[in-house]
């Protein structure tokens, strides 16, 4: 009986370390984005996007309603992705189209180009603060359908409450780990980050920038992002933001 148990032990006790093993494979890429007002589920490269249009927001110093206005028309026109191609010569996260002025296909497929183009256009607008987000989106974009872009209102409002960091830990995300080792770039991450955000509000913008790297992290090969009491890492990914005492109030990435 004694060994009976001792074998029954093992093979738990094996079977129980294999599974967790393998479990960053099993629960394959995914970010998950939650607020007071929902939550939804992104893939690692919409994430990405949508933490870039919060960067590019806060770099111009604008509203979360402006903020709010960008994701309707991101999801309505690309579902938050930098596509290739579009209806007629559209591109981009926000398909616009070269030939009516909002850049080359080049220009136009750089996330943040995109958006600094659709905010130029959208504080050009009249009382774009005070109207319905959908008819915003809409004199921006002049779609065939704009009533199209208030079916995403609410999925809008949990994304920037999420990533402008008004919500602390909204954002985390997991995926395998890769095939081969990963050398981190950091420096690269902060290169980017900066581009989008500029370096003055990086330093005021704690959760809004601990949001970008961790949907970064994967592209950057970032191990781990350290914030106010909490940390993120890549091999826990799905675990979320956990108590880390010596997290400061800087964000710090390994």
């Amino acid at each position: 009986m004694v060994i009976v148990a001792l074998l029954t032990a093992g093979i738990f006790y094996g079977a129980y370390h294999l599974l967790k093993k393998a479990q960053p494979f099993a629960l394959g890429e995914h970010c998950l984005i939650k607020a007071p007002d929902g939550t939804l589920d992104l893939d690692i490269d919409q994430a990405q996007i949508a933490a870039t249009i919060a960067a590019v927001a806060a770099r111009r110093g604008l509203s979360e309603r402006a903020l709010q206005i960008a994701y309707v028309t991101a999801i309505q026109e690309s579902k938050l992705a930098n596509l290739p191609y579009g209806d007629l010569d559209s591109v981009g996260v926000f398909q616009q189209r070269p030939s009516q002025g909002w850049g080359t296909v080049k220009q136009l497929q750089d996330p943040v180009y995109a958006t600094r183009r659709f905010f130029v256009a959208l504080e050009k607008v009249k009382h774009y603060k005070t109207m319905p987000l959908h008819e915003a989106a809409q004199a921006v974009q002049r779609s065939a359908d704009g009533s199209a872009y208030a079916e995403h209102e609410s999925s809008a409002k949990i994304l920037s409450a999420a990533f402008t960091g008004r919500v602390p830990k909204a954002v985390h995300c997991w995926y395998p780990p890769a095939d081969k080792p990963v050398t981190p770039q950091p420096d690269e991450a902060r290169k980017q980050l900066i581009r989008a955000l500029g370096e003055d509000a990086a330093a005021r913008r704690g959760w809004l920038v601990a949001a970008w790297y961790v949907t970064h992290a994967q592209k950057y090969g970032l191990r781990e992002v350290r914030y106010d009491g909490v940390s993120w890492t890549a091999v826990a990914g799905h675990d979320g933001w956990l108590k880390d005492a010596k997290a400061s109030g800087s964000v710090r990435i390994t």
